[in-house]
């Protein structure tokens, strides 16, 4: 059956038995190859239960429900504004167990074992250390990415970028209309740390994915290949781009200025 399978490419990928894994996705390979295999009803929900299977009841799967509308004036309702990252990701923000965290352009949702530990977690900046990226670090836990580059999903290098006071991104405040999960609405106001585009900066983070290719730090398949899912363990993933940051190195490998 296309489930059981998906399950067994997920474990050879990196994908353990009570891991918690943040996963970037673009599934829409991953359902043709299950319907080719037979099952022409194979959905995204499928995808998500095997997922689910991979990880065991002790284990996490945290999903990306990026939004960036609230940073165009958009009102934001925690309680029903969709995840622009993906069909698999809206699919999980729907699920009645999915707890979802309180930033409006990049929150998350988080269904299994530790989901309560993103409960009530409302950071200031996207992407700051009490983000669910820092979480994710005290949780021991695994970011996993589905046939995209790191250039179309790595969001964790600028968790690193934030923590490391880069000097080619600043903080910028965003405010607007806030519904919280009990339905009341006032003005809030939130961060990001972003790209000084004024100054030509642009986010080049794939040099720095090859890097963690030749490290054998990612474990499992290369985008459009095999499973097409690797994974890597995120505090590893923190020291060496931290690493990359401190010796000087990020220019290149990190992003790149554009005139």
């Amino acid at each position: 059956m296309p489930r059981e399978h998906l399950v067994t490419q997920w474990r050879e990928s990196g994908v353990l038995r009570g891991d918690t894994l943040l996963l970037h996705s673009d599934v829409k390979r991953t359902l043709v190859a299950a319907r080719r295999g037979g099952d022409k009803t194979f959905g995204v929900n499928d995808v998500l239960e095997s997922l689910l299977a991979a990880l065991g009841p002790d284990g996490t799967l945290v999903l990306p429900l990026f939004n960036f509308d609230f940073a165009n004036g958009v009102p934001f309702d925690i309680r029903t504004s969709p995840s622009q990252m993906g069909a698999l990701t809206e699919v999980g923000r729907r699920r009645a167990d999915a707890v979802r965290t309180g930033h409006p352009i990049y929150s998350f949702c988080a269904i299994g074992k530790n989901a309560h530990r993103f409960e009530g977690v409302d950071n200031f900046s996207g992407y700051g250390e009490d983000s669910p990226f820092g979480l994710l670090k005290t949780l021991g836990g695994k970011i996993g990415v589905l046939d995209l580059d790191d250039q179309n999903s790595m969001t964790f290098y600028h968790h690193v970028e934030e923590v490391s006071a880069v000097d080619y991104r600043y903080h910028k405040t965003f405010t607007g209309a806030y519904t919280a999960r009990d339905g009341t609405t006032s003005e809030r106001t939130y961060g990001l740390f972003v790209r000084k585009v004024e100054d030509g900066v642009t986010t080049h983070v794939n040099p720095a994915g090859e890097l963690l290719w030749r490290e054998g730090l990612y474990k499992g398949s290369r985008p459009k290949e095999g499973s097409g899912l690797r994974t890597i363990d995120a505090n590893a993933m923190f020291a060496f781009v931290r690493e990359i940051i401190r010796s000087g190195r990020a220019l290149d490998l990190l992003y790149r200025i554009q005139r």
